[in-house]
């Protein structure tokens, strides 16, 4: 997009007037923002219209991205980027005296998401349109989204994060296409004259409005402007006396208030199912809404249409495409059943069976009557089908209700005609074992697609002095072609280049310091090495580990304040869900230690903690292009994948791993000389749980060093978590260490061992970092975008 600076200038500062009537020079950063945001809207706009246009006018096949959460992050840099104007915009407001960085900061993150499944869905969403494929985002508009995070006493607390408290300038709301939900109420059949045909009717239900917010999704210099679709919930227009109490209309509005609602309890579970399917059936009316303007025939869905859904949440939008095909345009079951099947794909993000969906018979059945019919009518055909086939015994382990739960993996499996994992290994364990009953039935079905990461964000935006090396040293064809990256493998021995790279790290470290001193009043030094581990708070994440090795560090250092340790600051960044009582333990446990060590002066800085709350995209872009290493500890085949370890090695940290997730494929890539490897396999993980011979407790009598540590868990040494201490030693000790943090310790401090070594001679480090940039190129998510284009979706580029 050809723009002129001057142009820019006076386009802002007029926009900026009509805005707040007064001139831009005495507005607040929040203001100055959302004159810059509504500007940038408009520049884009036509593009955004033209796209949509293009795609009607060709017909072309498009695809719909369901997710339960997007987690885009601040856009207006973004956005600059992929229109080709971000220096000129840059320059334009530091000649009206005005800093893009400060400005763009009074962005709020968008609260749509929690972590991985909704970063990797908006690094999806911004692939699809840079690499020119036409595509869409359906979920949720959050009012206040996952919870902001504070730590009290070091305790997590759970407040309401108002990320719409000014307004969302990208956001454009769209009553026109706004739809209705149903929700409970009674089903019963009529049979009218003519065709013979039965006719559904519904009576007593309570019907709520799903209002769309559609935000452009930028293409990285192509004029592509794709769209993602959130869904608010309203009370119908008109319909205001059903809904005449304060209760009911509360109601309304909670099921587009918060992600993940506490599901400790019946009432929350209730309303997750609400939620998920809210805006999936408000997602397939709007598809088949648009696919009727195409005047086609219903046979030629499949052909125009590819409805992706990311995880079990959107999976009820099976059975609402069988009901509007079944009862609204008068199919047959077995034309509306193939038209599903060839429509949808689903991607599974768990290996856990825990953490797969199943709900209550009698909730869905109560709230979702028609569906559940669906739902039971579809089960009932697999078992006749599959019985003769497989037999009664491997059929009914299959089936989607049963024991009476109805399985949404289950239900996902089989009404989709692909079935794909997130990483080699995760894909390999659900074929293998997970999901394997399944892939016996459908072999055809399974496939993977290793996640990816999008470096215009993670590089181009997060470390503007990396890539500023990068186009000096390699050139500027790495931005549209990330693998050409892999040409700075030949700088590897160059001292010039490692120097120039060992500068850019030690420039973002000061940033980081600045802000941990800043924000939290803990001054930490720059020459340090900065171990990273920034990821949801979960047991099978292992922070635990993590928190053994530091009070290893700690012991040594209270023995010996001289101990040869390379002085370390390890920084957290992590929320727990709200009914997570244990994940919350750890957090308590984390700040207890970190108030211990960073207030000890004996131990000489050698070991600085850092916890940042409310961790999110902004503070990931922070403190990724920062770190050193990356903790990806998870124990071995219980990671689906993993993206942060992609953004980490793409900044130049250097991962401390286990063999699980996409850590395989990393360390394929980047060789075994630049990461450190430890731990348990997924074959030996699998080997214990077959033979149930691990024994902690055995290991914890027998391993001095790991039992003096153990032993400050409850001895008092660290402050307040007398609770919180006993219940975590007892969890590895007592209760067998379900993720087998003790066998792996000994071999985690090995490898820590040999970062310190590693990290004292700086031109090997700086050489592995090079090495971990050069090798990050075919985990971009525009590469994983294509895959999927091609093998699940059948579409390609627009043109």
């Amino acid at each position: 997009m050809a723009f002129d600076i001057q142009e820019f200038k006076k386009e802002y500062q007029k926009k900026f007037e009509e805005l707040f009537a007064y001139g831009y020079e005495s507005g607040s950063k929040t203001e100055q923002y959302i004159a810059l945001g509504d500007l940038v809207r408009g520049l884009y706009s036509e593009d955004w219209i033209q796209t949509i246009m293009e795609y009607n006018k060709k017909k072309e096949k498009q695809v719909y991205y369901f997710s339960m959460e997007f987690l885009p992050g601040r856009m207006l840099k973004s956005n600059l980027l992929n229109m080709g104007i971000l220096d000129c915009v840059k320059q334009g407001m530091d000649e009206l005296g005005l800093d893009l960085d400060e400005v763009a900061r009074a962005e709020v993150d968008p609260a749509l998401g929690n972590g991985g499944l909704g970063r990797l869905a908006s690094c999806f969403m911004d692939s699809i349109a840079s690499t020119g494929l036409a595509g869409n985002g359906n979920g949720i508009r959050y009012r206040y989204g996952l919870f902001k995070q504070k730590f009290n006493n070091g305790y997590q607390i759970e407040l309401p994060e108002n990320w719409l408290r000014n307004r969302n300038v990208w956001e454009v709301r769209k009553e026109n296409k706004a739809v209705i939900v149903r929700f409970g109420g009674d089903v019963s059949f009529t049979q009218e004259d003519g065709d013979g045909k039965l006719r559904v009717r519904h009576e007593n239900t309570r019907d709520i409005l799903a209002v769309p917010y559609d935000t452009a999704q930028v293409g990285y210099n192509n004029g592509v402007i794709n769209n993602l679709r959130l869904w608010s919930a309203e009370i119908p227009y008109g319909d205001e006396a059903r809904f005449s109490t304060e209760e009911q209309r509360e109601e309304v509005k909670r099921i587009t208030e918060v992600l993940y609602p506490d599901d400790s309890n019946y009432e929350g579970r209730l309303l997750r199912v609400q939620q998920e399917y809210f805006f999936s059936s408000a997602g397939i009316q709007s598809i088949v809404r648009y696919f009727k303007r195409l005047k086609l025939d219903w046979s030629l869905f499949p052909d125009k249409i590819a409805i992706h859904i990311n995880d079990t949440h959107p999976t009820l939008a099976i059975p609402e495409l069988m009901r509007i095909l079944l009862d609204e345009e008068g199919l047959t079951w077995d034309q509306a059943w193939e038209i599903t099947k060839k429509t949808v794909s689903y991607t599974n993000h768990t290996i856990l069976q825990e953490a797969m969906e199943r709900w209550p018979e009698t909730m869905i059945s109560d709230l979702l009557p028609r569906i559940y019919q669906i739902i039971q009518e579809i089960n009932r055909r697999h078992i006749d089908k599959k019985t003769p086939l497989y037999g009664e015994e491997l059929s009914q382990r299959t089936a989607i209700i049963s024991h009476g739960q109805i399985k949404m993996a289950n239900l996902a499996i089989i009404g989709s005609h692909s079935v794909n994992g997130v990483a080699r290994l995760h894909t390999d364990i659900l074929m293998a074992d997970t999901l394997n009953d399944f892939y016996v039935m459908y072999p055809q079905k399974f496939n993977n697609k290793t996640n990816g990461i999008t470096q215009r964000r993670w590089v181009q935006i997060a470390n503007e002095n990396l890539t500023a090396m990068l186009d000096e040293t390699i050139g500027t064809e790495w931005k549209s072609n990330p693998e050409e990256i892999k040409i700075l493998k030949a700088h590897r021995d160059n001292k010039n280049v490692l120097d120039k790279l060992e500068q850019v790290k030690l420039s973002n470290k000061k940033r980081f310091a600045a802000y941990a001193l800043q924000e939290m009043g803990i001054e930490i030094d720059p020459t340090a090495l900065f171990d990273v581990q920034i990821k949801r708070l979960h047991a099978y994440k292992r922070q635990l580990l993590n928190v053994l090795h530091i009070l290893d560090r700690y012991l040594q250092l209270k023995d010996n304040p001289n101990a040869n340790l390379q002085k370390r600051v390890f920084i957290f960044g992590a929320k727990a869900a709200p009914s997570y009582y244990y994940a919350k333990q750890i957090i308590k446990l984390i700040n207890s230690i970190a108030y211990l060590i960073n207030n000890d002066p004996s131990i000489n800085d050698k070991i600085k903690i850092v916890f940042v709350e409310n961790y999110g995209v902004s503070l990931a872009e922070l403190i990724i292009p920062a770190a050193d290493i990356s903790e990806q500890i998870s124990l071995a085949g219980k990671e689906a994948s993993g993206t942060s370890n992609m953004k980490l090695m793409s900044n130049g940290a250097i991962t401390m791993a286990t063999l699980d997730g996409a850590n395989v494929e990393i360390r394929d890539h980047v060789g075994e000389d630049n990461i450190f490897i430890f731990g348990l396999k997924s074959d030996e993980v699998q080997e214990y749980y077959r033979n149930g011979v691990y024994n902690s407790r055995d290991i914890y009598d027998k391993n001095p060093r790991l039992k003096r540590i153990l032993n400050l868990l409850i001895d008092g040494t660290i402050p307040g978590v007398e609770t919180e201490g006993r219940d975590i030693f007892d969890s590895l000790v007592m209760y067998n260490d379900e993720y087998f943090l003790l066998k792996d310790f000994d071999g985690y401090l090995q490898a820590q061992y040999e970062a310190d070594v590693a990290f004292s001679d700086r031109d090997r480090w700086n050489r592995m970092a090079l090495m971990n940039i050069a090798s990050s190129g075919p985990f971009s998510s525009d590469y994983t975008i294509l895959r999927y284009a091609d093998e699940i979706w059948k579409i390609k580029p627009h043109s």
